[in-house]
């Protein structure tokens, strides 16, 4: 049986879908863009503030299903412009092990909600 998982902590979804579904131990994340939370306004004034509030917007959704990023097994990165690879690289890095990092792919696109530099989704597993 499937649960929604919802927190205030991340921002509320535009549409039609939920912030994270657990189901069977697995947490399936909708994908996070660089929206405050708190001010629901768009942060993109640096790609490296924008690569940051993304993963501290998946961490908060982690957090409302009790895992953190160790958890995660899988992420997907949507960049607009593969460009900005090493910069939204680095930044990501900086949440994860290495040695024990989820599989991913990186994905260029040619635009995102929004038009956000950067998007990204992660599966977990308790």
């Amino acid at each position: 049986m499937k649960k929604i998982i919802t927190t205030q902590n991340a921002p509320a979804p535009i549409g039609p879908y939920n912030q994270a579904i657990l189901v069977n131990g697995f947490l399936y994340t909708s994908g996070q863009i660089a929206i405050d939370p708190k001010t629901n306004e768009l942060v993109t004034d640096s790609l490296e503030k924008e690569t940051r509030l993304v993963m501290e917007n998946l961490k908060a959704i982690l957090a409302e299903a009790e895992m953190t990023l160790e958890n995660v097994v899988k992420t997907s990165i949507f960049i607009s412009d593969m460009n900005n690879f090493a910069k939204i690289n680095k930044i990501y890095a900086t949440y994860f092990n290495e040695e024990t990092a989820p599989a991913r792919e990186t994905v260029e696109v040619a635009n995102l909600p929004k038009f956000v530099n950067v998007e990204i989704s992660a599966i977990a597993v308790k």
